[in-house]
């Protein structure tokens, strides 16, 4: 039995990744996960990166890096990892690249700093693919507006996601062997389309 597949859907806030992360693990019989939050420590972890409350907003920059590499280890050790030995291929809902673009560009810490972070709280597990859903910055704000009751992060500003969305257009164009960069404007359909073709012609060496 050989190792599955660990695919990886990213953008910013309201990009529809969630969406299409759901549609392609259930064509592909994948094990569907997200970051932050899908371990029992990783729930605990999850509700204090997006708590909303003035206590919540007092979260430092750094703290804040911390938890989500924090909770990226026990989600590879204790989800992704397994799952991928024993064959079967993992969807993920954000990864480390949502770091990179979050607390490094987004909140201005250094990127490769954030990388080298994640990169250790992995062991060095990287995606074998991943797929940019590239929405504008306009477009993103109007369905986060639309769908209220926004998190910490979600209710950002302006600047803050054209930060987060030129972070992962340079990340996608440092490694565009590994990046499928989509417009996520297009129909439901059509994305899950050009996605399914991606993942189909994935080798895993």
């Amino acid at each position: 039995m050989g190792r599955g597949r660990f695919i990886v859907f990213e953008g910013c806030d309201g990009s529809g990744k969630s969406t299409q992360a759901r549609l392609l693990a259930a064509s592909l019989d994948a094990r569907l996960t997200r970051e932050p939050g899908d371990t029992p420590a990783g729930v605990r972890i999850r509700s204090l990166l997006l708590d909303h409350s003035p206590e919540g907003a007092s979260l430092n920059i750094r703290t804040e890096a911390l938890l989500m590499a924090a909770d990226r280890a026990q989600h590879v050790a204790e989800v992704i990892e397994p799952t991928l030995a024993n064959g079967r291929d993992v969807v993920c809902d954000r990864y480390l690249a949502s770091s990179v673009a979050y607390q490094g560009y987004g909140r201005g810490l250094d990127p490769s700093e954030i990388a080298q972070l994640s990169g250790w709280a992995t062991q060095g597990l990287l995606p074998d693919l991943v797929v940019l859903l590239r929405v504008p910055v306009d477009v993103v704000l109007g369905r986060l507006r639309a769908g209220g009751g926004l998190d910490r992060l979600e209710s950002e500003g302006r600047a803050f996601f054209e930060r987060v969305s030129r972070g992962f257009d340079q990340q996608a164009a440092s490694d565009p062997a590994r990046w499928l960069v989509v417009d996520g404007t297009g129909p439901v359909d059509a994305i899950a389309s050009a996605v399914s073709r991606a993942v189909a012609s994935l080798s895993i060496s």
